[in-house]
């Protein structure tokens, strides 16, 4: 599984509110440094160094406000026309108005093809990397806006809904791509689980951590625990120039009311 970097979709799809967001994105805030010095020369300098915190402090909340103005990205967005009314109805659509217990952003899958690498891998298929994502309507951090925008967070690469184009962030880097570029595909994933499960999603069957072939226990294994099989919905987005980003939810319906929201959106 494999995905093109954001710096070519950059390079494909320029734009001026990515410009935007992108140099606000890479802006190192500089309170935190002030504050630090700061308190580190009234500390050193005590009792008299406290007689800094009566400069100090001000100056350091307003470094704080600059720091927010300075990597904020204002854009407002008519909230009156028929457009806004179709990404009324796409916000307000089941997938992003459940309530879900787990997200996770799919970074890594590799086919299992060697017996032995079933065997001690419960008999699954396939070998995936994931991190903990998360599903909600807060948008870029450094998007300041008028509306919810609903928005998919990962470790390293999220995507955010706006309603006239998509972003897609990969670590300080973005991009946006219109909604008649991308395709959503949604589909029910059979996943062994070896954490704790969801308590939202269900359970459809069970398997060993070392499995032998016929699908019972391998004996020669000591502390062979027995994991649930669970049934999780996978969201696939696809686009131009081989973007491929792929997301797993603890509810099925959730990936495919998300997967039929973005599709009426082209």
């Amino acid at each position: 599984m494999s995905s093109t970097p954001v710096q070519h979709l950059i390079a494909a799809h320029p734009s001026e509110l990515i410009h935007q967001i992108r140099k606000a994105a890479q802006r190192r805030p500089l309170w935190p440094w002030v504050a630090a010095a700061v308190a580190i020369l009234a500390l050193l300098s005590a009792p008299y160094g406290l007689v800094l915190l009566v400069p100090g402090l001000p100056l350091t909340w307003w470094l704080r406000q600059r720091d927010i103005a300075r990597r904020s990205v204002v854009v407002f967005y008519q909230v009156d026309d028929a457009p806004a009314a179709k990404y009324s109805d796409f916000t307000a659509s089941n997938g992003f108005i459940s309530r879900i217990q787990r997200v996770w952003h799919v970074e890594a899958q590799g086919t299992l093809s060697n017996p032995y690498q079933r065997k001690v891998n419960a008999g699954a298929g396939a070998l995936i990397r994931r991190s903990t994502g998360s599903l909600d309507l807060a948008g870029p951090p450094v998007l300041v806006t008028n509306i919810a925008v609903p928005s998919l967070h990962g470790k390293e690469r999220s995507v955010y809904f706006l309603p006239d184009r998509l972003i897609v962030r990969h670590g300080r880097q973005y991009a946006d791509l219109p909604y008649s570029a991308v395709n959503a595909h949604a589909l029910p994933q059979r996943f062994i689980e070896t954490e704790a499960p969801p308590t939202d999603a269900h359970c459809v069957g069970t398997t060993w951590q070392y499995a032998n072939k016929s699908g019972g226990p391998d004996r020669r294994f000591k502390n062979n625990r027995q994991l649930p099989v669970m049934l999780y919905g996978r969201l696939t987005l696809t686009g131009p120039e081989g973007l491929l980003m792929v997301w797993d939810f603890s509810r099925p319906d959730v990936a495919a009311s998300l997967a039929e929201a973005l599709n009426r959106m082209r």
